[in-house]
């Protein structure tokens, strides 16, 4: 086959295969046979492989996935993906709709939709053709997940329209994937996936997009952010718009003309929900016209048009097997409910929290029992009650140790606290849990080395301590199950990497009680490095803005401890970091924004939004997420939103980026 016709063959097969996987991805109706549509696939795989250089970023062939990245790159949303209110019952349901009509001044219709329980994305297309596809994130800011997504084989490489349009909506994994990729992972003796949400979430977020591709995922869009030359009057007709262009909405969507038949089809879903193929946590209903969620607005959280309706946590009756312990790093030992299995809200429970001995003798919890569980959302699964009328006079009252589970060492409960904690420094517990925590995001940020890998380990007598981590050596870690060359070499770098963290990282990574990731850089920034902080006293410590009595109290008392002073000096010898490497605060009185509260809004051009937090916090303000009466300052770039609009109602002092770069200059 010479290039000319390998040209038009691959048109050919690229037009068949996307005519097919719409039909079979988005409409649900095949056309053709399973055998037809792979023979037509390594049809096109043939002759990509003959002629790289015919393959486009829009073929079907990359619904197989591409090269591993290195990392996700960040998304700035020009239109923020604002989250939505709840309701949680019928009363909040038509006082939503009594806030719409006023707010309005007149009556409106709604469009009901189904909440699907997945990710949050953005798809970009231009001239047609997918670009660009990103988390939700924070809403403000997410991360570029493009070639995940287009291993997802519902959304079209290519519209059926040449547009430039944003979509929004909820990437899921359909439960028979999800039954399946579990059945995988048990099989391979790993932690099975919790419920859809989570394996889907996993799998977008992953750097190996071949790993996404396996998993089978789906959408559903749900909302037309913006679109170049079209008019459109409401979401339903958006919707259909969306529909006609190739991209997969949800049929179950129904056009309401008041509250009642909101809440009719509200109350519909209570019943189907079991039996649909996905899973849903409640339903999204908004205001069908855009003119009038237009007039409505937004606050500084989400629309004022649109309310999502969660569904009532589901409750189940099951028995109590028995209550299990566990030591947190900090030493409180915690109860847990061991369970015999249920579902739950689409998911297997076998365990629930019970946090502390006062919960269990409220609820009077006895082994044997039979309780009502529920879990809602993302809520851990919690013990409602107990039947008391089912009891059978078998069950066994529950009596918190006196002794730690893990270490024998005599538990004491600390004044005003409810928790028994093991305060011996040497429980093995303890420092696993404290490892764990020492290696993770907000952290060491050690990438690699997670809890299984930790315990791991621990189990091998490998690290005793965090600078037992800096210590590992590459043999000792080939000999680990499941350690092959280049995982080991993969964490080894990651470990290397990570003696060049800031302070802030390591001081937080210590696991001080009481020093969360905040309180962590402002004394790093204080302090500028490990030795001025161990020398300080408590006086010094309570004089910084936002540190408290009680954590410095903890401060010295953790410095004082003469195995700590040896802990630090050995990380210094194996090379780890022990100065504060950011910008320095600046607390000179000239600074325009000491003391200041400031919010960022909109898209910056000039500086980066953390570049401009950065540079702020240097000169002694504080950067914010909300504005509120307490807000000195709003900084707003383009297509600034609902922040801006507060800020006005508010009198606050409002700059634009040019004043912001003009004044970090002087």
């Amino acid at each position: 086959m010479d290039r000319m016709e390998a040209e038009n063959k691959l048109a050919e097969l690229r037009e068949k295969l996307e005519e097919y996987g719409y039909h079979y991805y988005v409409l649900d109706k095949p056309i053709v046979s399973d055998a037809e549509y792979d023979q037509a696939m390594n049809g096109l795989i043939q002759i990509e492989n003959e002629y790289p250089d015919l393959i486009t970023e829009d073929s079907p062939s990359v619904r197989i996935g591409g090269e591993p990245l290195p990392h996700f790159e960040k998304v700035q949303h020009e239109i923020p993906m604002l989250s939505l209110g709840n309701a949680f019952n019928e009363q909040d349901l038509r006082d939503f709709d009594r806030r719409v009509t006023e707010g309005f001044g007149g009556a409106v219709t709604y469009a009901c939709e189904l909440k699907i329980d997945g990710l949050a994305v953005s798809l970009k297309y231009e001239k047609g053709r997918f670009v660009l596809g990103a988390t939700r994130g924070d809403g403000t800011t997410g991360e570029n997940i493009t070639n995940n997504l287009k291993t997802v084989r519902s959304i079209p490489m290519r519209l059926k329209e040449a547009v430039d349009l944003e979509v929004r909506g909820e990437a899921f994994m359909p439960k028979k994937s999800f039954e399946k990729l579990n059945e995988a992972k048990r099989e391979a003796g790993e932690e099975p996936f919790a419920n859809p949400r989570n394996a889907a979430a996993g799998s977008l977020r992953q750097l190996d997009p071949k790993i996404a591709a396996k998993r089978n995922l789906d959408i559903f869009l749900y909302s037309l952010a913006q679109i170049k030359d079209k008019e459109l009057s409401s979401h339903t007709e958006a919707l259909e718009y969306m529909s006609q262009l190739g991209l997969k909405t949800n049929k179950e969507a129904r056009h309401c003309k008041n509250i009642d038949e909101v809440i009719e089809y509200v109350d519909s879903w209570l019943d189907k929900r079991p039996h649909l193929p996905y899973e849903i946590d409640g339903i999204v209903i908004k205001v069908d016209s855009l003119e009038a969620q237009k007039k409505l607005g937004f606050t500084a959280k989400s629309p004022r048009w649109a309310i999502a309706y969660k569904f009532p946590a589901e409750e189940v009756v099951t028995t109590l097997e028995g209550i299990e312990l566990s030591v947190g790093r900090t030493g409180v030992v915690t109860p847990t409910a061991l369970l015999t299995p249920v579902q739950v809200a689409g998911t297997t429970v076998k365990r629930a929290s019970l946090h502390n001995e006062d919960l269990i003798r409220q609820k009077d919890l006895k082994i044997g029992d039979k309780v009502v569980i529920k879990k809602a959302g993302d809520i851990i699964p919690e013990v409602v009650n107990v039947l008391e009328e089912l009891r059978t006079g078998e069950e066994v009252e529950f009596h918190m140790p006196t002794h730690c589970p893990a270490c024998e060492s005599e538990l004491v409960r600390l004044e005003e606290e409810v928790a028994l904690r093991c305060i011996n420094p040497k429980c093995p517990a303890q420092i696993r849990e404290g490892l764990i925590h020492f290696v993770s995001r907000n952290a060491m940020n050690i990438d690699g080395l997670g809890e299984r890998v930790i315990t791991q380990l621990f189990e091998h007598e490998l690290i005793q301590d965090v600078a037992d981590i800096y210590k590992l050596q590459r043999d000792e870690l080939l000999n680990l199950e499941r350690m092959g060359e280049k995982s080991v070499d993969n964490l080894l770098q990651a470990i290397e990497t990570s003696k060049g963290n800031s302070l802030e990282k390591l001081l937080f990574g210590l696991g001080i009680r009481f020093v969360g990731a905040k309180a962590a850089k402002t004394l790093a920034q204080h302090f500028e490095n490990i030795d001025g902080l161990h020398e300080a006293s408590e006086e010094e410590l309570v004089a910084i803005n936002e540190i408290g009595i009680k954590m410095a109290e903890s401060i010295v008392r953790y410095f004082n401890t003469p195995e700590v002073g040896e802990l630090i000096s050995e990380l210094k010898s194996l090379g780890v970091n022990t100065e504060y490497k950011g910008p320095k605060i600046e607390v000179s009185g000239n600074s325009i924004f000491l003391n200041k509260i400031i919010v960022l809004t909109g898209k910056l051009e000039i500086l980066s939004r953390e570049e401009a937090k950065e540079k702020i916090e240097a000169l002694g303000g504080k950067v914010t997420g909300s504005v509120s009466a307490k807000t000195d300052l709003l900084i707003a770039g383009e297509k600034a939103g609902s922040k801006l609009t507060k800020a006005e109602s508010l009198g606050i002092d409002i700059w634009n980026e040019e004043r912001l770069v003009e004044e970090l200059n002087k």
